[in-house]
């Protein structure tokens, strides 16, 4: 990683405008692994890609295809060498559509990277060709062989850094960006911070420690969620590891949320949450639970508190969200903040202030 990162053509065909594009959106707030040449979605083409994702133009733009993208390339000198696929469809299938385009990578000799739980390398057609242009397919998701896999054992204990797990209401709430956000905070500010990721963005945009957690089999999760975080204290002696959130507790899809209370063993919880959002994220007629709720049930099967509650501003008209904050956190009692938009300089202050209280009782 650092300035040896190979550019990159991020996939995001018909899903950039929509949460099926997290990976997309991922990859453009932060990526430690790929210099990012431009994406792929005919739907928004002629769009820069951080005025559709955020309203902040970041000079990355959305091309019709890569055809266009390999002109682009050719014109800057920066010829794109990975295409990665930057969606994350229900399932993680492969569709046609998206099979046709990897086809069309590989024939202009570009590497393949995939989150996808239909993996690349099992398929005929694309392996073959593949093999035929010399280039490296890279399926993220593909688990370690099974005695490479690591059962909880209780080294957990050992972990003396601060443990802070980010949590949501919902899939795709921006759980992965707050942690990064709060990450980087608390790194500017001295402290040695280490994310431990556990879905397949989070290792595309570079994290050091983690696991794919929805690709493992589910006796092996809270084993290798605490080896992650073991190694991670082992390796780096750091004073707070933040630990990414997958899915959420009630969410009728991806139920997460308590292999990570179990295994990582928090000290405190940070609940990520979309006000805006009726039902759960993809589900119609499936209601999110009320946000008292789930606090709830979150810290009785945690025995820790929700120290913070952070907002995703989907759907919220900007000039209420300041407002919306205040009455959530009435409603619930703790400090509550858009971190998009407002920072996560009061979030870093409210962890700070538990962690060295947990450090004066330790």
């Amino acid at each position: 990683m650092g300035t040896n990162r190979p550019t990159a053509v991020v996939y995001c065909e018909g899903a950039f405008r929509t949460t099926n594009g997290k990976t997309a959106h991922g990859l453009l707030r932060r990526s430690l692994r790929y210099h990012i040449l431009c994406v792929v979605d005919s739907t928004c083409a002629g769009s820069d890609s951080g005025e559709v994702l955020e309203g902040r133009p970041n000079g990355i733009p959305i091309l019709s295809g890569l055809e266009e993208a390999l002109d682009l390339g050719r014109k800057t000198g920066k010829r794109p060498q990975v295409f990665v696929i930057g969606i994350a469809p229900e399932g993680g299938r492969l569709d046609p559509t998206t099979k046709t385009a990897v086809l069309e990578a590989i024939r202009h000799k570009l590497d393949v990277h995939s989150g996808l739980h239909d993996f690349l390398t099992e398929d005929q057609d694309i392996t073959d060709l593949a093999i035929a242009q010399g280039v490296t397919l890279l399926d993220i998701r593909k688990p370690p062989p099974r005695n490479q896999l690591h059962f909880f054992s209780g080294k957990i204990e050992q972990v003396s850094s601060f443990r802070i797990a980010v949590l949501g209401t919902d899939s795709a709430v921006g759980k992965r960006t707050t942690a990064w956000l709060l990450h980087d905070t608390l790194r500017d500010r001295g402290y040695r911070c280490e994310l431990i990721g556990t879905g397949q963005t989070a290792w595309l945009q570079g994290a050091r420690y983690g696991i794919v957690l929805d690709a493992l089999v589910n006796d092996f999760v809270s084993g290798e969620i605490e080896h992650a975080v073991w190694k991670a204290w082992k390796e780096t002696a750091a004073d707070i590891l933040i630990i990414e959130g997958q899915g959420s507790l009630l969410n009728p899809a991806y139920p997460g949320g308590f292999e990570i209370l179990a295994a990582a063993r928090p000290h405190a919880i940070v609940l990520q949450h979309a006000p805006g959002r009726k039902d759960y994220d993809g589900f119609p007629g499936y209601p999110i639970h009320p946000l008292p709720l789930q606090i709830e049930l979150l810290e009785k099967l945690s025995g820790k508190r929700i120290i913070a509650v952070t907002i995703n501003h989907e759907n919220l008209p900007a000039e209420e969200i300041a407002t919306i904050c205040r009455t959530i956190e009435q409603t619930v009692g703790v400090p509550t903040l858009d971190p998009l938009l407002q920072g996560t300089g009061r979030l870093a202050d409210v962890v700070l202030s538990h962690y060295r209280r947990q450090k004066q009782t330790s």
